[in-house]
């Protein structure tokens, strides 16, 4: 049985997939360009972001962003069933 960080992992790179495959005009990567350097952090130890995170998962399983063109690739290496 796979672990719940592992499956949380496969499903934030299952949606990453969906997002790199997309258009740069498309709502979901414009996101990306939005200035938030206006934006203040509360005090405390600094939450990871999104992208902080899935660079991290990346890390992990050895895989480029690149790779998420690729459908068939994409899902066969971030399936959980492949790193038991």
């Amino acid at each position: 049985m796979a672990s719940i960080e592992d499956k949380i992992r496969e499903a934030r790179l299952h949606w990453f997939g969906h997002i790199r495959r997309r258009k740069m005009d498309a709502s979901v990567r414009r996101c990306k360009k939005i200035d938030r350097s206006y934006h203040r952090r509360s005090r405390g130890r600094l939450k990871k972001s999104w992208s902080e995170v899935i660079r991290y998962d990346l890390k992990t399983l050895g895989l480029v962003e690149d790779t998420a063109y690729d459908r068939r690739l994409w899902g066969s290496r971030i399936k959980i069933a492949n790193f038991r």
